[in-house]
């Protein structure tokens, strides 16, 4: 995962890892949420290289939907792959997240 901040310095941007599983998932969100600084209120998770995401991983992205939404702010999913994008609107979670798809 690699990290990259935008300006005006409110948006966190990161990379995903490739899978999002049971085995990642706490880690996952752990190093998102270290990483948030007390002007961040957005983040920006760049998926294009994430080709798995179980039940752990979706429970991770809703733990950091819930904790940017109470700073006023938002988690965006960038290019998530088809078969990402698919569970996403599986389980209705493309209501919750703001994705956007080059």
């Amino acid at each position: 995962m690699t990290t990259t901040l935008e300006a005006p310095n409110v948006t966190l941007s990161i990379a995903a890892p490739a899978e999002i599983t049971a085995s990642s998932a706490a880690a996952f969100r752990q190093f998102i949420t270290g990483s948030l600084k007390a002007q961040h209120t957005n983040l920006d998770l760049d998926m294009r290289s994430t080709t798995f995401v179980d039940s752990s991983g979706l429970g991770a992205l809703i733990s950091l939907h819930k904790h940017l939404s109470e700073k006023g702010g938002k988690v965006r999913l960038l290019n998530p792959r088809q078969s990402v994008l698919q569970l996403l609107e599986l389980t209705r979670m493309h209501k919750i997240f703001e994705i956007e798809r080059a």
